[in-house]
């Protein structure tokens, strides 16, 4: 396959995949999530402006810490139609994830950290939750997993 110029404005959806790393099929379905667009030529062949590789990107990255795609949708909504995003477009949209990311890394180190011992369960089978949660006391906090849900 042919690589494009760096001059070269628009992909079509194999050098874009190509690029990015995301399968054809994955694209189109980006496309139907309306999380990327195209433009069609006269023979009906999609045509990816060159910014769309960041916003592949950011999908991917997205979807690998659990970001769901509408939410991502959402925020790509956000960037300019008319332009490529610059520097600070990209930069406000991160702004957006990053009390959800703090909190998604407490989550998952707390996890890490805690999950050897009583997490508050109410199953009362370690030795642990006898002293950490005895009479299932936690139990009045409500369901679940009380030791790992609150702060």
């Amino acid at each position: 396959m042919r690589q494009p110029g760096w001059d070269h404005g628009e992909l079509t959806v194999g050098q874009l995949a190509q690029r990015s790393g995301v399968a054809v099929s994955a694209l189109h379905f980006y496309e139907r999530q309306e999380l990327i667009n195209s433009r069609r030529t006269s023979g009906n062949q999609r045509r990816y402006r060159r910014d769309t590789l960041r916003r592949v990107a950011l999908i991917r990255i997205a979807q690998r810490v659990g970001i769901p795609l509408a939410e991502v949708r959402s925020a790509l909504a956000e960037l300019p139609d008319s332009r490529t995003p610059n520097r600070a477009d990209w930069e406000n949209l991160s702004q957006r994830w990053h009390d959800e990311l703090d909190d998604r890394i407490k989550q998952l180190q707390q996890l890490r950290d805690e999950f050897t011992d009583c997490i508050g369960c109410g199953c009362l089978s370690l030795d642990r939750c006898r002293m950490a949660n005895p009479f299932d006391k936690l139990s009045g906090h409500g369901a679940g997993p009380r030791r790992l849900i609150e702060d």
